[in-house]
């Protein structure tokens, strides 16, 4: 795109007439190409457990009572104000009186009841259906909605922020995935599968006149070397949490602007803990200490993570620093093995989906894991194919996954969760954590949990990582931290 501009400046130079009119056009540039890495299964952030789903439509197409800020807080959106009671279980939201659908039809309390009600359903796909089965919403006025939660959760106004938590338009909710309804300020106008998804700023948006990017490209692409060689061309302006190869370069030409943000991601060597003989903590805690956790960020990650020994970040309330239970000890690993009566080679198969942290850190930890005896091999699939038969047929013995939820410590407690952990240590410990108000008690509590799962080796806990940006330097509104996964269209401008 560069060179292409060099070009065209060249072309119209030559006709005097008209060549005012191309800077002064590239001076109110409106439109804008985004990049990802995976391309999301659907539209639907409340019928998928893909981030990729609500990195395009969150707070763009769809909108919650709630917004997550990039530091982590929370502010109005859909809800103007809200009330919270005595014994931190109910809370009544005010709603706004200025929205409506994209459908033209009206956002109300009922839409709010019937949005939370549907979460909750038997026949709900939502991945935090268990999280909405303990809600019960009750429709005060049409703009008043009280919601009343079974356990205190002090961070219940971050999760009224997350996809899962969109409104949603009753007629038509159950055709969201492929012709999204939302309030948001945009609408989506095509969508080329395993290409792109455009964007295009909805005139009927409450504050229509505020959103100065009126449209938008995602494009999909997975490779590291087109991410970059995508950028460098200037195909396009901005490539949110890239893989951080060549990030000097991208620092070093004043074309671009480079951020890079913590998370509250964590990357874990995910274990089928139902499957034999993963469902020994014995060969588990092998596994944990065969891995150098710092080669594999230095080689998966390009050094952006920080290691982590739990299912927990450093940035997170409650906090414990567990690299220290299962360090990386070749000679420990190799003992557990004999202790567990594993005969070597144990040949197990790592499933990985397309993210380049993904593929390149399985083949390092395949490597150290072959140091203790044990033979991996490496699957490589799709996303979708990830998404059916690891994560929802639990068909795998390992692998390497993102987890960028920042408040899921409750998938360890779910009985069909793809991990297979079943323990009920951890089930009462994290339903205390659940009905505890205090933050003293309650940080306590999440200490115990990140050393009891970091006991029981659940997984490789490897690294949290920092996500890179890559963008053009005149791009303004880019987050700076990424507590979730949310590209927030209406906050970016041309400067």
């Amino acid at each position: 795109m560069f060179n292409r501009r060099i070009l065209l400046a060249s072309s119209v130079a030559s006709l005097p007439l008209l060549s005012a009119w191309p800077a002064l056009a590239q001076n109110k540039k409106d439109s804008l190409t985004l990049a990802m890495t995976l391309e999301p299964p659907g539209l639907d952030p409340t019928a998928g457990a893909a981030s990729s789903i609500a990195e395009v439509v969150l707070y763009n197409v769809f909108e919650t009572l709630t917004k997550i800020n990039s530091d982590g807080s929370v502010s109005p959106l859909l809800a103007e104000s809200w009330d919270v009671s005595s014994d931190l279980k109910t809370y009544t939201f005010r709603l706004r009186k200025d929205v409506k659908f994209q459908n033209g039809e009206p956002f109300n309390a009922q839409a709010v009841k019937f949005s939370f009600d549907r979460a909750a359903a038997d026949k709900s796909t939502n991945k935090d259906k268990r999280s909405f089965a303990n809600l019960s919403t009750k429709v005060e006025d049409a703009h008043t909605v009280v919601i009343t939660n079974k356990d205190i959760d002090p961070d219940f106004l971050f999760i009224m922020g997350q996809g899962t938590s969109v409104i949603v338009e009753p007629k038509s909710a159950a055709s969201n995935a492929t012709k999204p309804v939302g309030t948001g300020p945009y609408k989506l106008t095509a969508w080329s599968k395993g290409a792109s998804v455009t964007l295009s700023a909805w005139p009927g948006y409450r504050s229509a006149q505020s959103i100065r990017i009126k449209r938008a490209v995602f494009r999909f692409i997975p490779d590291p070397a087109a991410q970059v060689a995508s950028l460098l061309a200037g195909d396009v302006d901005v490539f949110p949490r890239v893989t951080p190869r060549s990030v000097p370069q991208f620092q070093a030409n004043p074309r671009f602007q480079v951020v890079v943000s913590n998370s509250r991601a964590k990357t874990i060597l995910a274990i089928n803990n139902a499957r034999k003989p993963l469902n020994d903590v014995r060969v588990r805690r092998a596994i944990s200490a065969a891995i150098d956790r710092k080669a594999v960020i230095a080689g998966a990650a390009d050094g952006y993570g920080v290691p982590i020994g739990s299912y927990y970040v450093p940035t997170a309330f409650g906090f414990v620093d567990t690299t220290g239970v299962n360090p990386f000890d070749l000679d420990k690993a190799k003992a557990l093995m004999a202790e567990a009566g594993i005969k070597t080679p144990l040949t197990l198969t790592m499933t990985l989906p397309p993210t380049p942290y993904s593929r390149q850190g399985g083949e390092l930890i395949a490597a150290q894991l072959a140091k203790i005896g044990i033979k991996v091999k490496l699957q490589n699939v799709e996303w979708a194919q990830w998404l059916s038969g690891t994560y929802t047929n639990k068909n795998y013995d390992l692998s390497i996954i993102s987890h960028v939820e920042p408040f899921d410590l409750g998938n360890f407690a779910k009985p069909d969760y793809y991990w297979g952990y079943q323990s009920q240590e951890f089930n009462t410990l994290f339903d205390k954590i659940k009905h505890t108000p205090r933050p003293a008690d309650r940080a306590r509590l999440l200490g115990d949990a990140q050393r009891l799962l970091a006991k029981d080796a659940v997984h490789g806990f490897i690294y949290t990582p920092q996500w890179v940006s890559v963008a053009n330097k005149n791009l303004r509104g880019l987050w700076k931290d990424m507590p979730v996964f949310v590209n927030d269209l209406s906050a970016l401008s041309w400067g």
